[in-house]
C-alpha cells in the first residue's frame, strides 16, 4: 500500500423516494455504511439536485406521484450514466425486466434486507469505470464551476480567487446543493464562528451574484440558514 496515497472519498448516493420514513432510514443505514448521502422527494427534487451536482449511484423508486422512477430513468439515460438502481414493490419478472429496459443497473423489490441493498450498491460501484469518478466532484451553477476536491471556483475560463473561509463555505454548500444549511452548521465547518457566517456570505454574494442585493444562487432560508441554488 501507498503511504502518501490520499484517502479515497465516499461514493455520494442520491436516494429518490416520496416515503419520507423509508427516505430517512435509507440515508441514515447509508450514511453508517460510509456512504455520502442526498435525499429527493420525488422526480423534480431529484432534477434539481442532479442539475448541480454529480452522483456515484442513484436510488430510485419507480412508484413516485407525479414523474415515475421509469421516467426518470429513461430521461437520465439520455444524459448522464450514472448507475441507477430501482426500488419498487412489484418484483414480478415482467416488472423486473420493464426497470432494465428502461436503461437501470439493477432492480430491487420491497421489502428489502438493507444489507442486500448494500451489497448491490458496492457490486454496481465495482462495475463503473474508473474515468467516470473525474466529474463526480464537481457543482454548476450558472455560468460557475465549483470544484469541491480543489476548493477552486471558475467562472467560465477564468479563476475566480475566494479566501480559505469563503471556499469553505461554498463547499459545505455546494455538497448538498437545493438544500438550506444552517448558520451554526456553517460555522462549525469554517474557520469563523456561525455569528461570522453572515459576513463571508456577504463577502462571496459580491463574487458570484449580478445584484448581491437580489441573490440567485447564494440563498437566504428564512428560519433555516443558507442554501445554494444550482438552476
Amino acid at each position: 500500500m501507498n503511504a502518501n496515497a490520499e484517502p479515497q472519498e465516499p461514493s455520494h448516493i442520491l436516494v429518490v423516494d416520496d416515503d419520507k420514513r423509508l427516505r430517512e432510514l435509507l440515508r441514515r443505514f447509508l450514511s453508517e455504511q460510509g456512504f455520502r448521502v442526498t435525499i429527493a422527494t420525488d422526480a423534480g427534487d431529484a432534477r434539481r439536485k442532479l442539475a448541480g451536482l454529480d452522483f456515484d449511484l442513484l436510488v430510485l423508486d419507480i412508484m413516485m406521484p407525479g414523474e415515475s422512477g421509469l421516467d426518470l430513468t429513461r430521461a437520465l439515460r439520455a444524459q448522464k450514466a450514472v448507475p441507477i438502481l430501482l426500488l419498487t414493490a412489484m418484483g414480478e419478472p415482467d416488472d423486473r425486466i420493464t426497470g432494465l429496459d428502461s436503461g437501470a443497473d439493477d432492480y430491487l423489490a420491497k421489502p428489502f434486507e438493507p444489507r442486500e441493498l448494500v451489497s448491490r450498491i458496492r457490486a454496481i460501484l465495482r462495475r463503473m469505470p474508473k474515468d467516470a469518478e473525474a466529474a463526480r466532484r464537481t457543482v454548476r451553477f450558472g455560468p460557475f464551476l465549483f470544484d469541491l476536491d480543489r476548493r477552486s471556483l471558475r467562472q467560465g475560463a477564468a479563476d475566480v480567487r475566494l479566501t480559505g473561509a469563503e471556499a469553505d463555505l461554498l463547499a459545505q454548500l455546494a455538497a448538498t446543493p437545493g438544500s438550506a444549511v444552517s448558520r451554526d452548521a456553517l460555522g462549525q465547518g469554517t474557520s469563523a464562528e456561525s455569528r461570522m457566517v453572515d459576513v463571508q456570505v456577504t463577502r462571496l454574494r459580491r463574487k458570484i451574484e449580478a445584484d448581491p442585493r437580489f441573490p440567485r444562487y447564494l440563498l437566504t432560508v428564512r428560519g433555516r440558514g443558507y442554501m445554494l441554488q444550482t438552476d
